[in-house]
């Protein structure tokens, strides 16, 4: 599969990792680490979610982003670089773009429970008044996507040769972040910057991503040749990806592959869309130099050492969100 030029992604069932049947773990680890090397996306069932939480999370979510903008804005907090609360309207452009993207979302990041000192590096989350179970919500499907997270880092680890356990310590207490974002109407589609979409092509910065589906068509995933064909997924999956961190550990063994959510079609501009993606981080002194066996002759070492967190600092800048 590795060298197949795909049509859709792979879809894979997590219970097979999760099950005890040593046959079925390993098919499933072989099957995951083959689609990350060729298109950097599977759709993935049975990840713990069910339609209660998902639709309960959605009510949520929806009701905040019908909120005015001036309410939403009191949960914005420019000092925090976007890490927590409420980022605005056409705040985030892709990297080497300074077109805002056609978004608006919200940020929930760890809520670190036991004695870890790495509790100083987060700050606290914000949360909007105005919707009672929004916080319960958010941390549920929070913990139970990092839950799922974690299962497919111990397959991928498996896939590179690696103990089970590789990532486990490094991602305990990692910087992860809960993203509801909504793809605003635009009611005069010649009021925007002729170049602006609702996400530019871009990598996500993180190990992975696991996306919850989305409430309308649009996202997109660039295949090598350079063709763009439709991610879907089954109302039962959700879509996990491997991020820019990930791509650089194993020296490019696993793609980060750019994806981008375009624009609908003109008569649909005035409509809302709706995505909850989880980008799953680890703690920011992991070092993301790449690993010993992944560098051969054939696959020379591409990028400098450098730490999670210093990663990530380089990313928000460059994405508008932080100031150098």
């Amino acid at each position: 599969m590795q060298d197949q030029l795909l049509d859709q992604i792979p879809s894979l069932d997590l219970a097979d990792f999760r099950s005890g049947d040593p046959e079925r773990k390993a098919r499933f680890v072989q099957q995951l680490g083959e689609a990350y090397q060729n298109i950097g996306f599977v759709a993935l069932k049975n990840h713990g979610l069910n339609d209660e939480q998902t639709k309960q999370l959605y009510a949520d979510v929806q009701a905040f982003f019908r909120l005015p903008d001036e309410a939403k804005q009191r949960y914005e907090k420019p000092e925090l670089a976007g890490q927590r609360g409420y980022i605005s309207k056409g705040k985030e452009h892709a990297k080497g773009r300074n077109t805002g993207d056609l978004k608006e979302f919200y940020h929930v990041g760890q809520e670190v429970q036991d004695e870890d000192p790495i509790k100083s590096e987060y700050p606290d989350n914000i949360w909007p008044e105005e919707l009672s179970t929004f916080k319960d919500t958010a941390l549920t499907t929070y913990r139970t996507l990092e839950s799922a997270g974690k299962d497919v880092l111990r397959a991928i680890a498996l896939y590179l040769h690696l103990p089970e356990n590789y990532f486990d310590d490094k991602v305990k207490n990692g910087n992860s972040i809960l993203r509801p974002i909504h793809y605003f109407p635009i009611e005069d589609p010649d009021a925007v910057p002729a170049d602006a979409v609702r996400a530019a092509e871009h990598g996500d910065i993180n190990l992975i991503t696991l996306l919850m589906g989305a409430s309308a068509d649009g996202l997109q995933v660039k295949r090598r040749d350079g063709k763009w064909i439709p991610i879907t997924a089954l109302p039962d999956q959700i879509v996990v990806n491997v991020g820019d961190m990930l791509q650089r550990l194993t020296n490019g063994v696993l793609k980060s592959t750019i994806h981008r959510v375009v624009n609908p079609a003109r008569e649909k501009m005035n409509t809302s869309r709706f995505s909850i993606p989880f980008f799953m981080h680890p703690r920011s002194e992991m070092s993301l130099a790449a690993l010993d066996h992944c560098v051969t002759p054939d696959n020379p070492k591409k990028e400098a050492d450098i730490t999670a967190g210093e990663f990530l600092n380089e990313r928000l800048i460059e994405l508008g969100l932080k100031k150098k």
